[in-house]
């Protein structure tokens, strides 16, 4: 199923994002973790690329066996920044073989061995290169790409931001997901502006459960989210107590997603890190508002 088809359906639901296991060794854990979190029946999953492709076969194994098994929808990702032409059309022929419909076409985080290297190049370095490949090998894939609500880290200000956001909505993205954020009024502000901008695709808020403190620094460097006061009194006071700490943190998830679910938005992604039991508590928090 194509994930449009479930976004026009406009009912309330949770999507959940997994990221596939970095070698054979953890291939049983993880995929036991992804099966757990399919079993909750989400609307969709999402299951994430390693950088550099080197986790690609697994990306695909995970995803067909959410699918085959368990009947969700999956969204396979893809990206591209460190990849040649031909690998990427391989890839893209595996993604066609595994009868996946969904990517996600993602640029990718720049491998620290290119940094500072002549971009003009690459072979790719931009996602919408990516999005136009993937239109132009298959008309029947359902493109989504990513989108920040508050500002891509290496755009100048959110004007040149959105204006890269619509080429690549018009190189072919039928939706967009949003990188995490902690303050729900930042995604209004930014819905309203790229409605402003002419981007009428689908927008999938993506939340990330914050279950413990050493996660904030990591989230608040990966995505440059803000963090509101709000949020770093909840881990001030129950960071040092783990139990306490994962409770409050699912909790303020939970928040944020009745929230935009009260603002109109019908379908919330969340980044579950192959955490079976925060996607579970979650679920279990919203059981009466989507339904159990």
């Amino acid at each position: 199923m194509k994930l449009t088809e479930i976004f026009e359906k406009n009912k309330l639901s949770l999507s959940f994002e997994v990221f596939p296991p970095k070698n054979d060794t953890a291939f049983e854990s993880v995929k036991h973790a992804t099966e757990e979190i399919a079993k909750l029946k989400p609307s969709f999953m999402s299951v994430t690329y390693g950088a550099g492709g080197g986790t690609s076969k697994y990306t695909l194994d995970i995803a067909k066996n959410i699918k085959q098994t368990y009947g969700v929808p999956t969204l396979a990702h893809l990206t591209c920044v460190s990849s040649t032409k031909d690998t990427v059309k391989q890839r893209i022929e595996d993604i066609k073989a595994a009868g996946i419909e969904n990517v996600m076409a993602l640029r990718g985080d720049i491998p620290s061995e290119l940094e500072g290297t002549d971009r003009s190049k690459w072979d790719y370095t931009h996602a919408v290169e990516l999005v136009r490949e993937l239109r132009e090998s298959c008309a029947d894939f359902c493109i989504g790409a990513a989108c920040y609500p508050e500002i891509h880290p290496e755009s100048s200000n959110q004007r040149e931001d959105i204006k890269y956001l619509k080429e690549k909505v018009d190189a072919g993205c039928a939706f967009l997901t949003t990188q995490m954020f902690f303050d729900n009024n930042l995604l209004y502000n930014f819905l309203y502006k790229i409605r402003e901008a002419g981007i009428t695709v689908p927008i999938i808020p993506g939340i990330m459960p914050i279950t413990n403190a050493n996660q904030v620094e990591r989230a608040v460097k990966l995505s440059g989210s803000f963090v509101p006061q709000r949020f770093k009194a909840l881990v001030d006071k129950f960071g040092d107590t783990p139990d306490a700490m994962k409770q409050a943190g699912i909790a303020y998830a939970t928040d944020q997603i009745i929230d935009l679910f009260a603002n109109g938005i019908t379908n919330v992604h969340v980044y579950s890190m192959n955490k079976p039991d925060v996607a579970e508590a979650i679920r279990n928090n919203l059981s009466d508002i989507i339904g159990k």
